[in-house]
């Protein structure tokens, strides 16, 4: 039996290159499976997905799905990235998807934004989602990292903005609670130059 999954983590867990592997994997079995994100995330282009690491994938629009065709058993699986994006209507479109189409569907996302708040595709997936995963990563510190820093130009934390603001590598850092709570984003963060 189908199920909703919702793997999430804060910024840098390698939520999106678990998405690439987990379509590869279908694919490598002969199986069909989808990528979409919703279309609020243009951050890597409109139709594709790209992850820090440098793993890319094209993928669709949520928002321009051939639903008749999911309906009609086109995919083996849906795989969304930015979950988090998501309206709450479009979850309960998912769960469509997963209850009367006995196709598995696998959201990654954030759990909350940057002020420590749940997204609102976030709070449906844990209200509905079958299954709950944590994807890890680690604060500069070495402990969990459990929370979402924005970065202002400077470089420095902030707590004030749009809930949705794209950015890349060098805007949003993953922090434990503490480091969050404390504005602490450690010494000298650097992002990594991408190798690929």
């Amino acid at each position: 039996m189908a199920k909703l999954y919702f793997r999430y983590g804060a910024m840098g867990s390698s939520k999106t290159a678990n998405a690439i592997m987990v379509e590869y994997n279908y694919t490598e079995r002969q199986k069909n499976a989808l990528i979409v994100k919703p279309s609020v995330d243009t951050r890597d282009g409109r139709q594709v997905i790209r992850s820090r690491s440098g793993l890319e994938r094209d993928c669709e629009i949520f928002e321009q799905l051939d639903w008749q065709k999911i309906a009609d058993g086109a995919y083996d699986c849906l795989i969304v990235d930015e979950a988090q994006f998501l309206t709450p209507e479009q979850v309960m479109k998912l769960i469509w998807v997963v209850d009367e189409f006995d196709t598995p569907v696998i959201c990654y996302g954030l759990k909350t934004d940057f002020q420590g708040e749940f997204f609102p595709g976030s709070a449906a997936l844990l209200k509905h989602a079958d299954a709950i995963e944590e994807v890890k990563t680690i604060c500069w510190c070495g402990k969990k990292a459990t929370h979402n820093a924005r970065l202002d130009e400077n470089g420095v934390m902030t707590r004030v903005g749009e809930q949705v603001v794209l950015g890349a590598n060098d805007k949003y850092i993953g922090l434990c609670r503490s480091h969050w709570f404390a504005g602490d984003t450690g010494p000298g963060f650097i992002v990594p130059e991408t190798k690929y």
